[in-house]
């Protein structure tokens, strides 16, 4: 059976098309009609496998607009079941995504999670407000932290005061690299003290767009004093875990729920 996963989050929709491992899947911005950007996602993720799917999962906080899915699960479920797929021996999944962070406690599914939706600090979008302010893309953002020689001491974590002090260091001549690291080890600062919260233990994996920076992955390891994993396409680990969350569902003659 053919299973689509979709994950509908704030800044990107996913989706995946997986049988017994994925066929395709596609990564696309969201605009502001959720449903049309999840027919657009997975129409292309059909175009690129060949094939379309017998049954639909939707994920993410978009999920419940998607109206054409069988199924609608929580991301927290998704993220354990997708990176427990990819890394059999995972036991926490960091997700850090656009406007959301997550640190999952995983056994046989979600033991244990905590999660930050109510700021911005420790997300994607904390750092596409301090690369504006630095004047840089955020996609370099984890080239300029491997050059960093000292990185600044970023004491607040709450993204508008955390850009009053980019800005300082700015006029005080502090190299880009410097504070781009000190940001970075902010975040990283951030994670640890929700993981605290749930017993984090190896083998940890980082998933969500955000993954993609390796600045921000050393930072964790760091602090965390622990090997992090991570996936080959980190975004689309919510999606992976839908699809697989469905097949399962499907497979005991489940047709269509929300949970």
């Amino acid at each position: 059976m053919i299973v689509a996963g979709i994950d509908v989050g704030s800044l990107t929709a996913k989706c995946v098309l997986f049988e017994e491992k994925v066929i395709a899947y596609s990564i696309a911005k969201v605009t502001p009609d959720l449903e049309n950007t999840a027919k657009a996602v997975y129409s292309d993720a059909v175009k690129k496998a060949g094939v379309s799917a017998e049954y639909i999962v939707a994920t993410g906080y978009g999920r419940n607009k998607v109206s054409f899915a069988n199924l609608k699960v929580t991301e927290i479920t998704c993220h354990a079941f997708g990176a427990k797929s990819i890394f059999p021996s995972c036991r926490t999944v960091i997700d850090i995504g656009g406007q959301d962070s997550k640190v999952i406690a995983v056994e046989n599914g979600v033991k244990n999670f905590v999660m930050n939706d109510k700021c911005a600090a420790g997300t994607g979008r904390f750092l596409e407000v301090m690369a504006s302010a630095l004047n840089v893309d955020v996609s370099k953002l984890g080239e300029l932290d491997e050059k960093a020689d000292k990185p600044v001491n970023i004491s607040s974590t709450c993204t508008v005061f955390a850009e009053s002090e980019v800005v300082s260091y700015i006029a005080q001549g502090e190299k880009v690299e410097n504070i781009v690291a000190g940001l970075h080890n902010a975040i990283a600062s951030r994670i640890a003290a929700m993981a605290k919260r749930i017993d984090l233990k190896p083998d940890v994996v980082l998933t969500g767009g955000v993954a993609k920076n390796k600045g921000v992955k050393r930072a964790l390891e760091e602090i965390l004093q622990i090997k992090i994993l991570v996936p080959e396409e980190p975004q689309i680990v919510g999606a992976i875990g839908a699809a697989i969350v469905g097949k399962n569902y499907a497979s005991r003659g489940r047709k269509s729920e929300r949970f």
